[in-house]
């Protein structure tokens, strides 16, 4: 009888965990999601700009289930009790003897965040900037704020990119439509260097550009709160905005309040180097929901969530068949990155060895469009992952 695999979260971590366990062939595999589609956040930045349609950023989790043959469940998560070996869901109650946490996290939470729209928040909520985007368009004028946040009880639960690249787009797009010296662009976080982890080649490269594209900065200065008319600082300063869109720090997931597994002080999972959670023997985490251990200037991105699924899959199958290797993921943390503007991309990469960040005109925006291309024929099956992408 095979034994049970369960993983939690229908993100990129959880997909690709519940892909890897299913090609072992020796466990029921089961995945438990609380919408049934993957949603790529990657190429999200298209949708409020009108270039990419709100379903060409979906795939259907059956179809990927279909494609590897796992269980799918749809259901929210209530709480893990690892002392049971169980998940309690809405619907369901699960029992695993191998768990995979990947549920991402939540999000810091600022005053007045309702004030805001952030690109890595629900999916619907592209949409909604989008429609407010294109209001402002039709007004013929406005002042738009684009800015992220930090936790200062983990540093690497950023989410930076995606705010350079819509930022970017938009700038874009007000110049497609010979709208942009009417248009007043910010970009606000409360770091005195956003970006820094992507390396000086990278921040160099961002500051150039915003001078190049006349796009005004606020650095520096914890914010207060969000209020309907833009952003207020520490030092008494504002930030006028007709449209703030802002990206909070993650934070810990609220199931795990209730769950039994050991914490770091920010809620993330705690882990070893193998995605083993603290204080378990067959219970892993990877991706956001994760505290994530390594350099400084480590950050939580897609590919890592990624590394670390497959090195938790991995590491079950041995633990299952009693072999010792065991694989981590620390070695293969990086920064990777293709910061697309629109018409082009800048290609950014670190990890311990080195940093560079390469502008890469019309050719990178194209790279990026066929990643999302190339990642919806992977995760369905269509096509075969090439190593190292």
């Amino acid at each position: 009888m095979k034994k049970k695999a369960v993983v939690i979260g229908g993100g990129f971590a959880g997909v690709q965990a519940a892909i890897e366990l299913s090609k072992k062939n020796i466990f029921e595999v089961t995945l438990i999601s609380d919408r049934d589609y993957l949603y790529m956040y990657p190429i999200s930045i298209w949708i409020p700009t009108g270039k990419l349609d709100f379903d060409d950023a979906r795939v259907s989790l059956s179809r990927i289930s279909d494609a590897f043959g796992f269980e799918l469940i749809i259901d929210p998560v209530l709480k893990i009790s690892s002392a049971e070996n169980k998940v309690f869901c809405q619907n369901h109650i699960l029992e695993y003897d191998y768990l995979v946490a990947a549920m991402g996290a939540h999000k810091v939470k600022h005053p007045g965040i309702e004030n805001t729209l952030s690109i890595c928040g629900k999916p619907e909520i592209s949409l909604e900037i989008r429609e407010r985007l294109n209001s402002l368009i039709e007004k013929g004028e406005g002042k738009i704020a684009v800015g992220f946040g930090g936790n200062p009880k983990d540093k690497s639960a950023v989410r930076g990119g995606p705010a350079f690249e819509l930022l970017f787009n938009i700038h874009r797009l007000l110049e497609e439509k010979n709208m942009r010296r009417k248009f007043e662009l910010t970009f606000f976080a409360p770091m005195k260097e956003p970006g820094e982890r992507m390396g000086r080649n990278s921040l160099k490269l961002v500051d150039r550009m915003f001078k190049d594209l006349d796009i005004k900065k606020h650095y520096g200065v914890k914010i207060t709160a969000f209020e309907a008319a833009g952003v207020a600082f520490e030092d008494g300063s504002k930030v006028e905005s007709d449209l703030t869109i802002f990206i909070p720090a993650s934070a810990g997931h609220s199931v795990l309040k209730d769950s039994d597994l050991s914490l770091s002080e920010a809620g993330f999972i705690k882990i070893d180097d193998n995605c083993l959670a603290e204080g378990t023997n067959n219970v892993y985490a990877a991706g956001d929901i994760a505290a994530l251990e390594g350099p400084d200037w480590k950050a939580k991105q897609g590919h890592t969530a990624e590394v670390m699924a497959r090195c938790a899959a991995e590491n079950i199958y041995n633990s299952e068949k009693g072999l010792p290797e065991r694989k981590g993921y620390k070695e293969h943390l990086s920064i990777l990155c293709i910061m697309d503007t629109g018409n082009g991309a800048a290609f950014v990469y670190r990890d311990d060895k080195k940093q560079f960040a390469i502008p890469m005109p019309i050719l990178g925006h194209w790279m990026k469009k066929g990643w999302g291309i190339y990642a919806k024929a992977v995760k369905t099956g269509r096509f075969p992952r090439i190593p190292g992408l």
